[in-house]
Formats: C-alpha cells, sequence, structure tokens
C-alpha cells in the first residue's frame, strides 16, 4: 500500500517537509515515485520513522539519525557500534552519579571556626585595655594554594581561574604574595564542582547547586537534584529499551519489491 507524507506525518504530529527532510538525510530509506514525480512510501517506511522517533529521547538526535542511516545504507555493524556508545555513556554518566554521593558520603568533616578565647570581666574603662588582633576563621595552615588544589583534582589552575569568574568560589588572596588561597569548605565544594563536571554539568548548573549547598549548610542539600539526575538516567535507559525494540522490529522489516 502506497503511503504519502502526509501518512506518515499524521501518525506523529509532523510535517510532511520534516518526512521529507528524514528522508534526505538517508534516516528513511529512498521513497518510490509515482508516474507523476509524487514520493509514495511504504509500510517500510513507516517502521523506519517510528524506530528513529523511538530511538530519539535515548540516543539523541544526532546518534538516532546516524543509526538509521547506517542501517539504510547495510551497515549493520556501524549502527551496533553507534548504539553500544549510547549504553557507555549512560554507563559512565550512572558511575559518576554514583561518584558525586560518594563524593557527598566522605567529604572531610567540616572544621568549626575559631572563636576569639573569652576575655576576663576587668574594671577599667574599655578604651584603656590594649588592642587585640582579631582570630581567623581558619588557621592559615590549613589553606590551600591554587596548584595544589588543582593537582589534587587533576585540573589545570587555569581551569580552576576559569570556575572562579563562573562563580563557583572565590579565594581569598595570601596578603604577602597575593597568590589565590582556598579553605577546607572551598575545597569541598570544588571536590563536589569536578564531580558534577564529570556528570555533563554546565558551570552555571554547578555554580547553582554549589549555592544551594551553602545556602543550607549541609551536604544533603544536593540530595535532590541527585534524585533527580538518577530518575533522568532511569528514563534514559528505559528509553534505550525501547529504542533497540522499535529498531529490532524495522531490522526485521521485510524489503518491499
Amino acid at each position: 500500500m502506497a503511503l504519502r507524507p502526509i501518512d506518515l506525518a499524521r501518525e506523529h504530529g509532523l510535517s510532511t517537509q520534516a518526512v521529507r527532510n528524514y528522508e534526505e538525510a538517508g534516516i528513511l530509506p529512498p521513497a518510490e515515485r509515482s508516474p507523476y514525480g509524487y514520493r509514495q512510501y511504504g509500510e517500510r517506511h513507516a517502521v523506519a520513522l517510528r524506530a528513529f522517533l523511538a530511538l530519539l529521547p535515548g540516543h539523541g538526535h544526532r546518534a538516532a539519525g546516524a543509526i538509521l542511516c547506517a542501517v539504510n545504507t547495510g551497515e549493520s555493524e556501524e549502527a551496533l557500534r553507534l548504539i553500544d556508545d549510547s549504553h557507555a555513556l549512560l554507563a559512565e554518566d550512572r558511575r559518576t552519579l554514583d561518584a558525586v554521593r560518594t563524593a557527598l558520603d566522605h567529604l572531610p568533616p567540616r572544621q568549626p571556626a575559631a572563636t576569639e578565647p573569652a576575655q576576663p570581666t576587668v574594671t577599667q574603662p574599655a578604651a584603656t585595655e590594649p588592642a587585640q588582633p582579631a582570630q581567623p576563621a581558619v588557621a592559615e595552615s590549613e589553606f590551600t594554594h591554587i596548584g595544589p588544589l588543582a593537582h589534587r583534582l587533576g585540573l589545570r589552575p587555569a581551569t580552576l581561574r576559569e570556575w572562579e569568574r563562573a562563580g563557583l568560589v572565590t579565594p581569598s588572596r595570601d596578603a604577602r604574595t597575593g597568590y589565590r588561597t582556598y579553605t577546607p569548605d572551598q575545597v569541598r565544594e570544588l571536590l563536589i564542582a569536578e564531580q558534577l563536571r564529570r556528570g555533563g554539568h554546565g558551570l552555571a548548573r554547578t555554580a547553582e547547586i554549589l549555592h544551594r549547598l551553602r545556602s543550607a549548610g549541609h551536604p544533603d542539600a544536593v540530595r535532590p537534584t541527585l534524585a533527580a539526575w538518577q530518575d533522568r538516567l532511569t528514563a534514559r535507559g528505559r528509553a534505550l529499551l525501547s529504542g533497540a525494540a522499535a529498531l529490532d522490529l524495522y531490522l526485521n522489516q521485510p524489503q518491499e519489491p
């Protein structure tokens, strides 16, 4: 039975131009032509389009298109390799999520800020007391400089400076040398930032997560974000399964005369 572009388009709420574009891109097999030059599609084209649309949520447009193009040109091994790549990426994302959770669970404990020692009660006017120097919130030995921190994170110092410009962290400056210095809390935040970066989060999203962490004052502040991340990975896994089932139907579709 001959199908028109509009017949394929209506099933999925697409435009006829989208169907023609998919054919031109190789996602659909070439259409037959009527004596008047009109495109004529068949059931194989309908199954191919269903397969492509089923692959989209799990693989993305570029990979899904490449998979169908490979199938349509007889390069089945290439199609399977592309599918393997998407599954490998999902597995890596799962490992990254686990790493972020582990980083949260094993972050070094916060050190309480040092406070000024209590002063004895005196009877003299306060103006006659010698000035007492303010106590630093963090001991000087607890500061980390940019070089050792970059080495610990496996990054270049230039990357940490880029993160600073993006608002992930604002280090202090050594009064004598002018070098950047990072407190233990800032090191904790950057450890989380590095895990989030590996998980595919951009700098703006990472800065937002770190802001939530600072506002809540506890790593549990990012737990909802990680739960949503887990949900997205689960949805991708299910989508990969659905796409594989639809592609299998297409691979088993008989060639039309």
